[in-house]
């Protein structure tokens, strides 16, 4: 049994020495990375971007958090592992959350940031995204020759009466599917989407948004959407060749595309048998479904192993060899599902617990903007570092979150970080990468 007096609790000995505990430490946290995070934010100016994109219609003599505070508060949270609104009830007097927000006082509470939530209109949405876009034409110091658009959608699990809350079969459960666009590590789109809908369907308007702003910085610039067959829909071929966009698109496999490769896939399954070892083929020819307007390029990867036959299609526009645009384009597709597991299970862009759809649509945009100021945490702070390519977890735990007393008077105010911290020297280089 501990033995407790004032205050002070014994945890028996080690060797010679007595074990003992109390709370008279001081100001201590755990989350003295967080100065990374104000160092990110204030040289991209992602928060206020966010607040001025936003505009606050609140009555101006009533306000006590202004708007940028009230998202960095948030957005830092996220980053730092705080995923829910009421965790910032305790985490508004946190000294260092407080340091990194910019203000010397306590900042906003639950119910004020959930007030902030329940208030998302759709022209806050459109609003958001146009600042990712913003950041993601700013990140480059000249126009790239090529870009490629990764979109794909996934699913938000539901466990309450949200408002446009479906049942899907294939899920089996009441979700949204949103709809996600990435360019490399960057994401430019994340659209919340009822789950009784096909994602398919808005997928041409929401490339056509995104060519605007595009076409508009970097006109000359090689456009390629990459999406997987659940994208592959007459409509949506038929836009991309009218808007000059290039396309890699997975092809769900039928009756007619087998019959085109059956003689290969006899091949392949005598050669199968002689070897004893997976045997993979390449191909190409012109095919047409009944409600496409014409015949398109279609690639064939085939594969015979111990299950048996495995083919896979795709249809482009691309040119290329069949094997080198298989494996090199439509394969790298699958970093953009790596880059939706960070935004959606390390920055909790799963949290759709909001009863209103809009509410839960910004909080998906809360999660991305958290993803962003994360990713460029990555690319301008830890270059050359052992972090350059580590994943959004792994940089909490390892750079943001390190215990540190915080000494604050009318002058100044000291963070003292960890002296054994084992990346203190990573933290050192981030911040001298990252500037004054």
């Amino acid at each position: 049994m501990p033995k407790c007096t004032d205050g002070t609790v014994e945890f028996g000995r080690v060797g010679r020495r007595v074990v003992e505990a109390a709370f008279d430490g001081g100001d201590i946290v755990s989350d003295g990375g967080v100065l990374l995070l104000r160092r990110v934010d204030e040289r991209l100016g992602l928060t206020r971007a966010a607040a001025l994109a936003l505009g606050d219609e609140r009555r101006a003599a009533s306000v006590q958090h202004d708007l940028r505070s009230l998202l960095a508060q948030r957005i830092y949270g996220l980053c730092l592992g705080w995923s829910d609104v009421c965790d910032h009830n305790a985490l508004r007097n946190d000294l260092v959350m407080q340091t990194a927000v910019g203000r010397a006082e306590p900042l906003g509470s639950a119910p004020t940031l959930s007030r902030l939530e329940t208030a998302a209109k759709p022209a806050h949405a459109a609003a958001l995204h146009e600042v990712l876009m913003q950041q993601f034409i700013a990140s480059h110091d000249k126009a790239p020759k090529e870009l490629v658009l990764d979109v794909d959608a996934t699913h938000v699990p539901l466990h309450g009466e949200q408002e446009r809350g479906h049942f899907h079969a294939y899920y089996d459960n009441y979700c949204y599917l949103p709809l996600y666009v990435f360019a490399g590590q960057d994401m430019l789109a994340c659209v919340l989407r009822p789950s009784d809908r096909d994602p398919a369907s808005v997928v041409s308007a929401l490339i056509k948004r995104l060519l605007v702003p595009l076409r508009r910085a970097w006109p000359k610039t090689k456009i390629i959407v990459r999406a997987d067959s659940g994208f592959c829909r007459p409509r949506v071929l038929q836009r991309l060749e009218r808007w000059r966009v290039n396309y890699i698109i997975g092809l769900q496999k039928n009756s007619r595309l087998n019959e085109q490769v059956a003689l290969a896939e006899l091949a392949l399954a005598e050669q199968y048998a002689a070897k004893q070892t997976k045997q993979r083929m390449f191909g190409e020819f012109q095919y047409a479904a009944g409600t496409w307007d014409k015949a398109r390029r279609v690639i064939a990867r085939l594969e015979h192993g111990e299950q048996g036959a495995n083919p896979r299609f795709i249809v482009t526009d691309l040119p290329g060899s069949p094997k080198a645009l298989y494996e090199r384009r439509y394969c790298a597709r699958g970093e953009a599902e790596n880059r939706i597991k960070e935004a959606q299970l390390d920055l909790f862009g799963r949290r759709a617990s909001c009863h209103r759809f809009q509410s839960n649509q910004l909080r998906l945009l809360l999660a991305a903007l958290a993803y962003t100021l994360m990713i460029n945490l990555r690319r301008l702070g830890l270059q050359g570092t052992e972090l350059a390519q580590a994943c959004t977890a792994t940089l909490r735990t390892k750079l943001l979150k390190i215990g540190a007393a915080v000494l604050r008077n009318t002058r100044r105010v000291r963070v003292l970080l960890a002296s054994a911290h084992p990346m203190k020297h990573v933290f050192l280089a981030a911040a001298r990468a990252l500037g004054p």
